[in-house]
């Protein structure tokens, strides 16, 4: 390390300006400055291969054209060095990336990377540097118009529309009431400041951005001097500065760029403003109203501040039985009541927020709100609460389990929340004095002061009201159409042959490869440099007295993650809403020996969460099977182990699951919840419920969390008093039949020491559990094929095909990993994102023989279907170079060789125990997959062929657009009844 340093020192080309130890990583960070540019750069010396680069750059908008998030977008699409049109995708398919992607912030843009292969590693950073600085935007005008905007006009008949990738994603942000009161909110709040833009672009002022202004912003903002460059993890980062400066910075003279983020100016009186948002003809137009408050109260440079307002967030409005929630759903008010601390900018605010309330409610929600705050005020927060929000947000900073997210890339994004406004980027990561400071003023009235003087006392406070009105989409495409309509009407006829002419040429350019030199441009693997090795699966079945057990010996910083998984394959079919309603009830609900409430702030004192979920393992030969779980989710330190077994058995066996009061307000809640993600993550929606109809996997995820599951909550809310009692009656009779000793496995993710303190203290729980219960065999599946769509009150639509190849008499093989990226990053990619204008779409083949399209945010619905039918041809006729398959291959095993987490690879290994998959299975796998060719791939086509014969089909989304083709389905319906 002391090495590293001394050579860092002796860089010609930087200034080195400090260096300190951040105890809480075991990692030495390192500020340093570019001399000739000023750029910044921040070094996080790790013990971690898993190397991250990221590139930030201040970008203010001044408008809500979105071309902050357009030039993120459009940079990408080749470059000097990098020529071919998407760069971008090619080291999606080619490269051992564990993270690669670019995000548009308020007031910044980050182009992030992490690999842990060296040369990877150094080939991505290479690209996006000469994206960012040297982009292809200049020499093609065609770049802005693909991913920003463009008129479309196939012939001078057609009607003109816009199109464009950004465009379209923005469309299916503005269709949600969620993305319109989160928007609404920056508006109101910072009204004449860049915060009160929005970055990633209005539709309706989208179209406002010209390609001339477009240009100025890159050439504003993208350079040196305004640059924050970001390295973490274990490599020479001498040699990497070396570079840096060799090939990019030096050939830059410093600019002064003025792109400071002022601070917003205060109010002086709390405003009122009233926004619209759509919803559909069957929605419930009386109780859909979101009343909210929003303050804003700093904090973004003072880490003890900002730490301590995430944690009255969570203890007012997270967890269960906070305060000012509570008494909210007392009084009726809201069928969800969500908020909190909003940081990531400048200025954060605090946010109260009531879902599907009624209008006339807003003066009883302000008065709630501020009442109950004046009470915790001036009577004092529970101190034993406060503690324990403390401790578990220490407890998962210590952890620093990201899941699949390299820990540095979440470092880097931390350092961006005071770096970017020019204070010590490392302020966040030294959280153990944030912590040791916050338990002393437990003791103290700092939290109550807080409230008194932020959320009390401050005028800087917006209440802002989203009314629900019926039809406002079809209203707005009427008016778009309308506009659109006028301006082809103004139009000559040689303007409206330019745009036709614009449209073909487009099209042509979107469709035509780039060229074989352009491509070979790209850097990249060899197969050889690629290892042969699967990563073993760790795990091993033990015995602990009577209760089977899978260990995951894996070394754990000393935490305990234990699953004690019970089997549910008896649950019947008409009861698998209930069961994934258990799922919701369990921990929020009274206990013989705690409230609710209690029962957070016990579990918050002593572990790092306790949580219960369902899950579905398919069994490999018969898509008609599949394993059911119900699971109790606890991780824990060594010595908190008995309290974990003690305190599952306290909530699986002694719920008071008659409490119907609280049943009700959990069901109101977990609705409105369900229904924003439904809609959020449409094209998972889609894709689960057409699966539904092909595999009794599938059909458990729809009827446990999809559409089938909201129909269950929407019948049980509107009809709750008649339904009360057969609920609790299902409820109890899971408990019972799930919670026994013969049902239960334990997987346990630790060391030796770990597992033996396991061992010593299992009994705890497993003694009071029943022998065993009276069990059905649960139900026979039967694929029931149907060609549904959902209709919403969305701008854009997601849609999607299923079916499965092993009922074809097929066999799954590593080689669909590799057709898995081809089609998710060429032929879909580019007909339904280049060409049609979604955001995304994907391709997904699992070991069961199941496989699934789907797009997301997506203008288009029957032309996506079509596409869908071009698979087979696609693939029957698929030609390469040995560069290009070796890069579809480099892209499959990029999946397969992301670093796992403790917790990642012990989950691993338990869905691997259901499933039957071995060591051997992931090997060949892998050699399949390592030894494709070109003719492997087109052996594939009678495969699709078979699951697209399958015809389960599923569309979410825009009304019009599905009722004009509602031909095309059996079944049409809304997608939300209340």
């Amino acid at each position: 390390m002391q090495r590293q340093i001394e050579k860092l020192k002796q860089l010609e080309a930087y200034h080195f300006i400090e260096q300190s130890k951040i105890e809480e990583l075991s990692t030495t960070a390192v500020i340093m400055e570019h001399k000739k540019t000023k750029a910044r750069i921040l070094l996080i010396l790790a013990d971690d291969k898993n190397k991250v680069f990221t590139i930030g750059f201040r970008t203010p908008p001044t408008d809500s054209t979105g071309v902050a998030h357009i030039v993120e977008h459009t940079v990408l699409c080749g470059s000097k060095k990098f020529p071919s049109k998407d760069p971008f995708v090619e080291l999606v398919k080619g490269s051992l990336n564990t993270f690669l992607n670019a995000m548009t912030y308020p007031d910044k843009t980050l182009y992030p990377v992490a690999s842990c292969n060296d040369k990877d590693f150094q080939n991505l950073c290479d690209v996006y540097l000469d994206a960012v600085f040297h982009p292809n935007i200049y020499r093609e005008e065609k770049i802005f118009r693909q991913e920003g905007w463009h008129f479309e006009m196939e012939s001078p008949e057609s009607d003109l529309i816009y199109n464009g990738v950004v465009y379209n994603e923005m469309k299916g942000v503005y269709s949600s009431a969620d993305g319109i009161l989160e928007r609404s909110v920056s508006k109101t709040l910072f009204e004449g400041h860049t915060y009160g833009e929005e970055s990633g672009g209005d539709p309706e002022c989208i179209p406002d951005l010209t390609y001339e202004d477009y240009l100025d912003f890159h050439r504003r903002y993208y350079h040196p001097s305004n640059s924050f460059i970001y390295f973490y993890g274990d490599m020479d980062m001498a040699e990497k500065l070396e570079w840096l400066d060799r090939e990019y910075l030096s050939e830059f003279d410093y600019l002064f760029i003025d792109s400071a983020v002022p601070t917003p100016k205060p109010w002086t009186s709390p405003r009122e403003v009233h926004f619209d948002y759509p919803i559909s003809e069957a929605e419930n137009e009386q109780k859909s109203t979101y009343l909210s408050v929003h303050t804003v109260v700093g904090g973004e440079l003072d880490p003890v501040k900002m730490v301590a307002m995430q944690t009255l967030s969570y203890v007012l409005l997270d967890m269960p039985g906070a305060p000012l929630r509570e008494a909210l759903i007392e009084a009726g008010i809201g069928e969800d009541i969500l908020g909190g601390y909003e940081y990531g900018i400048k200025e954060p605010y605090f946010s109260v927020i009531a879902k599907n309330a009624r209008e006339e409610e807003k003066d009883e929600f302000l008065y709630i709100v501020k009442d109950a705050l004046r009470k915790l005020a001036g009577e004092g927060l529970d101190k034993e609460v406060l503690r324990a929000a403390i401790n578990m947000a220490e407890f998962k900073a210590r952890e620093a389990d990201f899941g699949s997210y390299p820990k540095g890339l979440l470092y880097g994004l931390e350092t961006f929340n005071s770096w970017l406004y020019d204070a010590d980027p490392c302020m966040h990561l030294r959280f153990q004095e944030i912590f040791d400071q916050l338990k002393k003023e437990v003791d103290t009235d700092y939290f109550e002061k807080l409230i008194k003087d932020l959320l009390l006392e401050n005028p800087y406070e917006a209440v802002i009201i989203l009314h629900p009105v019926k039809n406002l989409d079809a209203q707005n495409e009427k008016k778009l159409a309308d506009k659109l309509a006028a301006i082809k009407a103004g139009l000559s006829k040689e303007e409206i042959e330019r745009i036709v002419r614009e449209t073909k040429e487009l099209k042509i350019y979107q469709a035509e490869p780039s060229s074989k030199e352009d491509m070979e441009k790209i850097p990249m693997l060899r197969r050889e440099e690629i290892g042969r090795e699967a990563e073993k699966l760790i795990w091993e079945k033990k015995k602990m007295g009577e209760i089977s057990a899978i260990h995951s010996d894996i070394f754990t910083t000393g935490i305990a993650y234990i699953r004690m998984v019970f089997g549910a394959d008896f649950v019947e079919k008409e009861e698998l809403p209930y069961l994934g309603f258990l799922k919701e009830v369990l921990g929020y609900i009274d206990t013989k020996e705690y409230s609710y409430a209690n029962l957070s702030t016990n579990i918050n004192l002593n572990s790092g969460g306790l949580g219960f979920n369902v899950d579905s393992y398919p069994i490999m030969e018969d898509v008609k099977r599949a394993k059911y779980t119900f699971g109790i989710n606890v991780k824990v330190l060594y010595d908190k182990i008995g309290w974990a077994f003690s305190m599952a058995k306290e909530i699986a066996l002694h719920s008071k699951l008659g409490d119907k009061k609280r049943l009700k307000d959990i069901a109101l809640e977990v609705k409105a919840r369900t229904k924003s993600r439904l809609l959020s993550a449409g094209h998972i929606t889609a894709l689960t419920r057409a699966g539904a109809d092909i595999s009794k996997d599938s059909y458990f995820a729809d009827a446990t969390r999809g559409i089938t599951y909201y129909r269950f909550l929407e019948d049980l809310t509107a009809n709750f008093d008649e339904k009360a009692d057969q609920l609790v009656k299902v409820l109890v009779s899971l408990t019972e039949r799930l919670f026994t000793r013969d049902n239960l496995l334990l997987d346990v993710i630790c060391d030796g020491e770990g597992y033996q303190k396991v061992e010593e203290n299992v009994n705890l729980f497993v003694d009071a559990l029943e022998t065993t219960a009276k069990r059905s065999e649960g139900f026979v599946f039967v694929p029931s094929i149907k060609r549904e769509a959902f209709t919403s009150a969305s701008m854009v639509n997601y849609v999607a095909r299923y079916g499965n190849f092993k009922n074809h008499g097929f066999q799954y093989t590593g080689v669909l990993k590799i057709l898995k990226v081809l089609l998710s990053y060429d032929y879909l990619w580019n007909h339904i994102r280049v060409q049609g204008g979604a955001y995304g779409c994907m391709a997904v083949f699992g070991r069961t023989g199941n496989a699934g399209f789907t797009s997301y945010r997506d203008p288009k619905l029957m032309e996506t279907d079509a596409v869908y039918d071009g698979i087979v041809d696609y693939v029957k006729n698929y030609t390469a170079n040995e560069r290009e398959m070796t890069k579809a291959v480099i892209g499959a095993i990029s999946e397969l060789d992301t670093p796992l987490t403790p917790l990642s690879a012990g989950l691993l290994a338990l869905s691997a125990y259901y499933t039957g998959v071995s060591d051997e299975d992931l090997q060949r796998e892998r050699n399949e997959i390592l030894n494709c060719k070109v003719e492997d791939i087109r052996t594939l086509a009678p495969l699709l062929e078979a699951v697209l014969s399958d015809g389960a089909k599923t569309a979410v989304g825009n009304a019009g657009l599905i009722l004009a083709n509602k031909e095309a389905f059996t079944e049409v319906e809304a997608l939300f009844n209340d």
